[in-house]
């Protein structure tokens, strides 16, 4: 998959994937900060289990990452960031081309693409 500067091609998947209105939705929401599932649910005006469903879709493709937080009593609950900064869909010459850029969410992320980096011959 694609991050940006690679030029590979995403799996076409990717397009059907944004033509669904909640997982853009979802997209778009957790794109301003991360959110629960219900929170998500309730912006996106989705039952839980739609969210669940398009959240599940969105991470197979490397769409949205998925975080734990901590509340004030102690107890976890997981959060969701969008990843996806921009979609590019190329036809030419016969050949469609769809690149996704991501942007990373997370210190964590960011050691783990510079850990890569140093690993590739």
């Amino acid at each position: 998959m694609s991050t940006g500067a690679n030029a590979e091609t995403e799996d076409p998947e990717v397009i059907s994937l944004l033509d669904d209105d909640y997982a853009r939705a979802i997209l778009v929401e957790a794109s301003r900060e991360a959110l629960s599932a219900s929170q998500l649910a309730e912006r996106c005006d989705a039952s839980e289990p739609t969210v669940y469903r398009r959240i599940e879709l969105l991470q197979d493709h490397d769409l949205v990452v998925e975080r734990q937080q901590l509340d004030p009593d102690g107890h976890h609950y997981k959060t969701f960031a969008t990843r996806v900064e921009r979609v590019t869909v190329e036809i030419e010459d016969g050949e469609c081309t769809i690149d996704v850029s991501r942007r990373e969410v997370d210190a964590a992320d960011r050691f783990t693409r510079l850990f890569e980096g140093l690993s590739e011959p």
